[in-house]
Parts: C-alpha cells; structure tokens; sequence
C-alpha cells in the first residue's frame, strides 16, 4: 500500500520526489520520508503523520541533492511513529518497502547472531542489514541487492539506493513498481505508480517480477538496465509513453478529490460509449467468448461491490451460473474450478494483492482469467488472457466512486456482448440517458446536503435495498464508513426481520432503496422499519406520494429507460450523502484514517 518515488538525475532530487510523495499520499499517510545523497553521505528525513510535516522538516533543513528516495507509509508492522517511518538509513544503503517480507524474524535472527543490530520494529528493516551483510561479501551492489531478494519471501516492492552513487536501484515481486526516463533531460525515475511521474518521467517501463531496474544518471550504457535473478540483461518489461495532463492530478475547483470525482462520472459513461460501442473496444468486446458454463467473480472492496452487480447481469442476461466472492476468501475456501469456465477479477489498481492471488489460482486451473481494471499495464493487467479498461482516469480519492461506475457498466457491456446484443440501440440509449440523469442528481446536491444536515449527527445507519440494488445498499455503508467513520450496515431488505430489526429505534437511520423492481416487498421492509420509529430516508422513484409520505426524508429518480443501470443512479445519490455527511462531521475525505488507495499486502 505504500508509496515510493526515486529520482536520479542532474537537477534537484528533492522537488521531484516531495511531488511524487504528494501525489501517492493516497497509498498510505501514516508517516513519510526521503532519503539523499550528499557529500558526507547518505542523510534521511522523516516524520510521522501526513506528508505535510514531512514537508516542514525539508523546508527547515533545505537539502539539495541529485539523487533521493521517498516513501509514504502505511502500516503493517510496526507502530506508527518517526522511528519505523521510511526510509531505513545505514552507513552503506536507504532503502524504502512497499509490501511484507514474511520470513522477517528468521532473517533477523540470523542478522542478530552476526552482529547486526536492529533499530525499528519494521520487517522493512531486515532488508537493509541482510542487504548490507551481502554486500560486505559481494562488494557489488547488483549482486547484492539480487542476493537479497532472493532470501526474502513475500510481496514487495524496493528500492535502494547505496552511499556516493548517483543511482537508484529497484526490484518486486508480486506489487507495484515502475520506471521512468526522460530522454531530454536523461533523468530517472522509479515509483510506486506512473502516476507519480506525470510531468517528469516520458517513458514509463513496467517491469516484470523478479526483475532489477537500475536507474542511474551519466551512466557508461543506459540510464534505464534490467537484470533478471542470474544478473544478466533481460527485456521482461514492457515500454509505454505515457501523456497524461497534469490538471487529472488536480482537484480543479473542488474542495476534495472525490467530489470531483464523482462530478465526472456523466462525461466518463460517454468516454465509455465512445470507446467500446463506437471506437476501438467495440471488436475486442466481441471478441468475447459466450460458451463459459460458469463465471468465478472475485474482488475487493468496492470492486465487490460491483462484481455483484455484474453477477445479476451475467445470470439475468446470459442465464451462466455465477459466483461473486472476496478475493481474501476466495482461494482460501478450495473452490471447484474447471478449465471450461471464466474467471472475472475486478480492480481499479490492479494491484490488489488478494485479487492477483485469485487471478493466479484460477490460472493453475486452466481457466480463461479476464479483468475490469483502471490501469493499463498493472500487474492483474499483464496476467490476465484479457483485459477491460473501464476508462475513469486517475481516481485519487481513496474512497472509490468512479470507478464502481465504470466496472459496473463495463461489466454490462461485457454481458451484452455475449449475449450478442452489443449493437442494440437500446443499449448506446440506456447509458446515454443514464449520463444525463447523473448530470441531474449533480443539480440538486443541495437537496442531499439537506438531508445529510438533518441525519449526520446519528451514529447508526442501515442501508437496505433488494435485486440489483442489494449491493448498492452495501456500497453506501461501506462509503459511510470509510470517509465517516461511523457505524453503517448494508443488508438486504428482507433480512431486517431476520435480526437487524432489533437494532431500529428513534435514532437509527434506515436509508432505503426502493425502486419499480420488487417494490411491494421492498416498501413493505421500509414499512416495518417506520412502525419501529425509525428515521427513514428513501431513495426512490420521483412522483411517488406513497414514498414520501411513510419517509422523513425523500429523494425522488426517474428510473423510465433505465433497465439495466438503475443501480449506478442510485448508488450516485449514496456516494454525494456520504461525502456531505462525512463534510459535517470534518473528517479528511480524500485520506480516510488506516485506509490506503491500493490494497498491496493479504
């Protein structure tokens, strides 16, 4: 989950990386560091807390230097503090981690017994010292950096960089971690994420695992070399130019990230009708295979949240057997897999670890593996048989919003294309006018900033919903949650009778979708909740005075030519009452405590 940057080149390292660090903050914000070169040595500075007060300590000290690594933070072994922030300093390397080395203490047993002393609680740190045991042996830093790897197990990512070079080393397995080159000004680069090299980096190269990138400025041969584990050349990466404006990065005129965000969902449904009913992607969708006998959906998160979604359209549409699990549990449970069947993984990163895992389990298996994903060349990118970009650009926000819109109707365009009805004008309709309706709730965020007034102060939310919108009611508490920090359950609606019931009095709120689908039974669960005295805000179709009048608090949509998407219209009411609550209660919404944007470690 953490973030790094490196810099090697002729200008100022500082700058460059501080930049990087700001733009990866998402991935973890619990401490931040760089590390420099300068002419007594190697000299590190970190600080715990957000990059902004790492920020002040550089500006306090004013190091120039042409060579530095950063990193921010999120925790994984460890306490939160200054001492087991990143990087890890000796006399000879720095060294930053993202990822988990799960043969730590063996390692650092062995080191103890040599000598070694350690300094952090990290398992980060027993990397620098094996690192540096090796080298007193090697004498030679691609040697050693490769010997290292070799001895430590787990996924993770690193990068090194050695006292009075003017290089950047990094290498990974199984996480996230590229390259960049800038060919005018031969500067260097490596990072967590291409992201963070927008503006600096030309060049981006994506590097397989187990494969070592040496960046390093007025090199004899080229600034940008890869080694395979036996230290001899290797081309196991793949080269993008990657143009990407600096203003994606920005927040515009939005006071957050994810309230720009979710402002962009109506442009980006076009940019997906573009691309795959009249563009490019139309023959790759068609390109799909509908004889699978059965799809294994596996993700995280919010990306769940939209597999479940795509598991009513695959049995609705397709009539295939369908199963919708958390990639954590999915591997873990022996599921049957037969060669025969589709496996369906949905990340916005890519670099989810439990999502890759499954990826490859299926893979073993024989099954054809296919990804929703944001980001071209992640590693779920490179090793699936096919990939589906949803196409919403860089999502900064932690809290996921875009995206979920985008994999659901990827996922749509997907099951219509087997079903062979990919040409329907129905379909290019149904997204068309799904746009426009989004641009509408946009309209009324005042109404939303009403209501959220009204409830913010309760501490208890249930949301409920049935069919298709089951996994929007679970999409709206895990939104709740994560940027509100207060208790919010998602259940299906004919399940509060069942045991949640209990939980309704005069101070829980129950926000309910009712939509023309199942609309007695699901009016009837809004009806138990409302004799039990609960707060009821219900989202539903506009016009509907028998909805008004059992709510305290009601939000009318026109669900009319809306027969497959209803559940994106919806879910867009939850994501701005979300935000707006989370505003009131003066949580930091674009940095949500203990989350990070790219879930790289089980």
């Amino acid at each position: 989950m953490c973030g790094i940057v490196g810099y090697c080149g002729s200008q100022d390292a500082i700058a460059p990386v501080l930049e990087g660090l700001s733009r990866l903050e998402y991935r973890g914000y619990d401490s931040a560091g760089i590390s420099f070169q300068t002419p007594d040595g190697l000299k590190t500075l970190k600080k715990e807390g957000k990059l902004e007060n790492l920020k002040a300590l550089v500006s306090k000290e004013n190091p120039i230097s042409q060579t530095a690594i950063g990193h921010t933070r999120w925790a994984t072994h460890g306490k939160v503090n200054d001492t087991n922030a990143h990087p890890h300093q000796n006399e000879m390397f720095s060294i930053v981690h993202n990822g988990i080395i799960e043969n730590a203490n063996k390692i650092k047993t062995f080191l103890i017994d040599k000598g070694f002393e350690f300094h952090t609680e990290t398992d980060s740190e027993t990397f620098l010292n094996l690192l540096t045991f090796n080298f007193e042996k090697q004498k030679d830093t691609r040697l050693a950096i490769l010997e290292t790897f070799k001895q430590v197990e787990g996924n993770s990512a690193f990068v090194v960089m050695k006292k009075g070079e003017n290089t950047i080393w990094s290498i990974k397995r199984s996480a996230p971690l590229v390259c960049g080159f800038n060919a005018k000004t031969r500067e260097v680069y490596a990072s967590s994420d291409p992201y963070a090299l927008v503006g600096f980096a030309e060049d981006i190269y994506f590097p397989g695992d187990e494969v070592l990138c040496q960046c390093a400025y007025e090199s004899k041969g080229e600034e940008v070399s890869f080694f395979d584990m036996e230290n001899k050349p290797t081309t196991n990466y793949k080269m993008q130019q990657k143009k990407v404006e600096l203003d994606v990065v920005s927040k515009g005129n939005f006071e957050h990230f994810m309230l720009k965000e979710i402002h962009e969902q109506p442009v980006l449904i076009k940019k997906l009708i573009e691309h795959y009913l009249e563009g490019e992607g139309k023959k790759h969708l068609n390109s799909l295979s509908s004889d699978f006998p059965y799809i294994h959906i596996a993700a995280c998160g919010t990306a769940l949240h939209a597999g479940m979604v795509l598991k009513n359209y695959f049995e609705k549409i397709n009539s295939i057997r369908v199963h919708s699990d958390f990639g954590s549990e999915f591997r873990y449970k022996n599921p049957v897999l037969n060669g025969d069947e589709m496996g369906l993984f949905i990340s916005q990163s890519g670099e989810t670890a439990d999502t890759l895992a499954c990826q490859e389990l299926c893979k073993e298996h024989g099954l054809k593996t296919y990804s929703i994903v944001n980001v071209e060349g992640s590693t779920l990118f490179r090793n699936c048989d096919a990939n589906f970009l949803i196409k919403a650009g860089i999502e900064i926000g932690v809290a996921s919003t875009k995206a979920f819109t985008q994999q659901v109707l990827t996922g749509l365009l997907m099951s219509m294309s087997m079903a062979g009805k990919l040409d329907d004008q129905a379909l290019k309709s149904e997204l068309s006018t799904l746009a426009d309706r989004i641009d509408e709730i946009l309209l009324r965020t005042e109404e939303i900033k009403t209501i959220a007034q009204e409830i913010y102060q309760h501490n208890g939310f249930i949301f409920t919903g049935r069919g298709d919108q089951f996994p929007i009611a679970l999409e709206g508490a895990l939104k709740l949650k994560e940027i509100a920090y207060v208790h919010a359950e998602g259940y299906a609606a004919g399940e509060l009778k069942h045991g949640p019931i209990s939980l309704i009095d005069e101070n829980m709120v129950n926000i309910a979708i009712v939509t023309p689908d199942l609309y007695d039974k699901t009016l009837s669960n809004a009806q138990e909740v409302k004799a039990r005295r609960g707060i009821m805000m219900i989202v539903g179709e506009e016009g509907n005075k028998e909805l008004e009048e059992i709510s305290d608090h009601f939000f009318g949509l026109n669900f009319k030519g809306l027969s497959h998407t209803s559940p994106v219209l919806t879910n867009v009411v939850l994501q701005l009452l979300s935000y707006y609550i989370a505003k009131l209660k003066g949580t930091d919404i674009d940095k949500p405590r203990n989350l990070a944007k790219s879930v790289t470690v089980e």
